[in-house]
């Protein structure tokens, strides 16, 4: 990795280390502080991280979940919610099926996958920051989840072997790597032949450049680092994914969206 990406790297562990750190200490200022990320995937007017300033957008974070969600799970894991949307919406699990998260933070959408898949599956999540990871294992043991395992990685060389998993879900993460093709590429490695994948995450739309994109927010912040619509799509069938789509949800700032990615592993792949 170049230096630059190293450090765009460093950012981004730290902003979500501080925000883990808060839930786990139960500071009384950890609401804001959670909140201040949350901003950071909501328009850049209200994106205080950004160099913003107003409140907090309640279309990321938490309130993407619906309150049987948010009743599932600890109160710890709902408050560190940081994504642009709700991957439930678009994985559809099904009983049995292995499931890894992307960036897993807190362990939301892990632990809900968990409750989904049932007994006779299992939900990984993948996060590189050792905070976010002890505030889902102890998140994880609340919930009293025993289909559950977080690992430590990046999205970019995930700990499992080829073909570990049914389905990939993230949320609002992959807009914060420096080497997308590398984690389109381990998405589809770890993907069993039929799996599938189930994203929310930033995207641009395609008129906008690099350089729009960063006009309109930080790299840490969710915005400057998305790809555009025809970028994803070029790249996930670069990656070897077929049946791909992206779908627009609510804006992010101006001419950038939340958005919902689907694609398929062709069954014949291995």
């Amino acid at each position: 990795m170049t230096d630059t990406s190293n450090e765009t790297r460093e950012q981004v562990r730290a902003r979500y280390a501080a925000a883990a750190t808060a839930v786990i200490r139960g500071d009384r200022n950890a609401l804001e502080v959670v909140d201040a990320a949350q901003s950071c995937c909501g328009p850049t007017e209200n994106a205080t991280c950004c160099g913003g300033t107003g409140e907090v957008d309640d279309a990321f974070g938490a309130a993407l979940y619906s309150a049987d969600e948010q009743g599932e799970l600890p109160a710890e894991a709902v408050a560190a919610s940081l994504g642009c949307g709700n991957p439930m919406m678009v994985a559809e699990l099904h009983e049995g099926e292995k499931v890894l998260d992307l960036g897993s933070g807190g362990g939301i959408d892990v632990l809900l996958s968990a409750r989904r898949v049932g007994p006779t599956g299992y939900a990984y999540g993948v996060d590189m920051t050792d905070e976010m990871l002890e505030l889902a294992n102890a998140n994880r043991a609340k919930a009293g989840a025993t289909n559950v395992e977080f690992l430590k990685g990046t999205i970019e060389d995930v700990p499992l072997r080829d073909g570990a998993v049914d389905v990939v879900i993230s949320n609002c993460v992959i807009n914060l790597s420096t080497d997308k093709p590398a984690v389109l590429a381990e998405m589809f490695r770890v993907l069993t032949p039929g799996g599938r994948i189930g994203i929310s995450d930033v995207v641009a739309e395609d008129h906008l450049t690099p350089a729009d994109r960063a006009e309109r927010g930080s790299y840490v912040g969710c915005i400057a680092g998305a790809l555009s619509r025809a970028e994803y799509l070029d790249g996930l069938a670069a990656a070897g994914f077929t049946d791909a789509e992206v779908t627009f949800t609510h804006q992010a700032a101006e001419g950038m969206h939340s958005a919902l990615i689907r694609a398929v592993k062709p069954a014949g792949n291995v």
